[in-house]
């Protein structure tokens, strides 16, 4: 059996606020900082949520290990986009809703060694939760932040913890 949490309200509000850092601007400006960011950091894996942000990190030559789309920008069905990977996964994952599946498939995704595509049949947005709670230290995950530019956590045992108390607060619907 699949157990959904789902978003409530608040938390709905509280994640339209960066979870890490911001960077605004053009996809040019992001993309530029982010590589030198990149540079600085030297993440164990770099991780992108959202098709747009997995698009221009690819064609600005920074590589995610995993890159989870949607085939959708701003809600709105796109064609998908071109992403070299070594293997692609799928899952099923409604809109404000972090299943099960969700969890396993980037699990998987993020154990492997080569460039993994993570197409989701629903909304990726909250696979940034997952990502993080998923990934090694040190990884970045890069997603976008609508009409600003970019955001960029650095998981760490303290992201994790925030991460992990927004999923706590999630709804868990009992079983019928």
């Amino acid at each position: 059996m699949i157990k959904i949490r789902r978003l409530t309200p608040p938390l709905r509000e509280r994640l339209k606020s960066p979870l890490g850092l911001l960077i605004r601007g053009t996809p040019d400006e992001t993309m530029k900082k982010l590589g030198e960011l990149v540079k600085r950091e030297k993440p164990s894996k770099i991780i992108s949520v959202g098709d747009i942000v997995s698009e221009s990190m690819a064609k600005r030559g920074i590589c995610p290990q995993v890159m989870i789309v949607d085939n959708r920008v701003m809600r709105e069905p796109i064609a998908p986009i071109s992403l070299d990977a070594d293997q692609t996964l799928h899952l099923k994952n409604p809109s404000g809703t972090l299943t099960d599946q969700a969890w396993s498939i980037m699990h998987e995704a993020l154990r492997q060694v080569q460039r993994t595509k993570v197409v989701v049949d629903g909304e990726e947005d909250l696979l940034t939760l997952v990502a993080v709670l998923c990934a090694p230290e040190n990884s970045l995950v890069v997603y976008g932040q609508p009409h600003e530019g970019i955001v960029v956590v650095k998981v760490t045992e303290q992201t994790k913890g925030m991460i992990r108390r927004i999923v706590e607060a999630m709804d868990a619907p009992s079983k019928s």
